[in-house]
């Protein structure tokens, strides 16, 4: 299996690593994988790279925006959801009671925190598992919009220029 496998690993790395696919398909990838979608963009970028080594800034820089973009989508899905969400709870007379339980208590710490920290959390949106959702209820907490994406933005940069640059120079 191996055999035609390495090959057609190879014919598809050389066509990503073409300038006229490479970039736009790093910032597909990049982008798609800052939703809630589980990818990651990382090998793409090191593909990329490790082909076209020329191509490492620009590489960084698109897959950083594109990750950054994936990041403000999760933003407005969070806050697109709370609005709807107020929607139906406004048109409710009234509501159930509250559940106090241990998990209920730990979401509430979990809200705080990041209330405490406001747009600064998302420098943490480079976090795999973690910063997706980070994204979403940063919009979903209505914090700055503006803010959230400059932080989004160094929090990304900071995860491809470390982690592209290890993968080319250390392992």
């Amino acid at each position: 299996m191996e055999a035609w496998l390495s090959p057609l690993f190879a014919q598809l790395m050389a066509w990503l690593a073409l300038p006229e696919h490479g970039l736009s398909t790093v910032f597909t990838i990049a982008f798609i994988s800052a939703t809630l979608l589980p990818m990651g963009s990382e090998p793409a970028v090191f593909g990329l790279v490790k082909l076209n080594p020329d191509l490492f800034w620009a590489a960084i820089l698109v897959a950083t925006v594109g990750n950054t973009l994936g990041g403000m989508l999760s933003w407005w899905m969070g806050y697109g959801a709370h609005h709807a969400i107020d929607k139906v709870r406004s048109r409710k007379a009234h509501q159930s009671p509250a559940n106090d339980s241990m998990s209920d208590r730990m979401h509430l710490r979990a809200l705080q925190w990041l209330e405490k920290l406001g747009p600064k959390a998302c420098l943490l949106s480079w976090l795999p598992g973690v910063g997706d959702p980070l994204c979403a209820v940063a919009g979903w907490l209505k914090m700055p919009l503006v803010a959230c994406t400059f932080y989004m933005a160094i929090g990304k940069f900071l995860r491809y220029l470390i982690m592209t640059s290890l993968l080319l120079w250390v392992f």
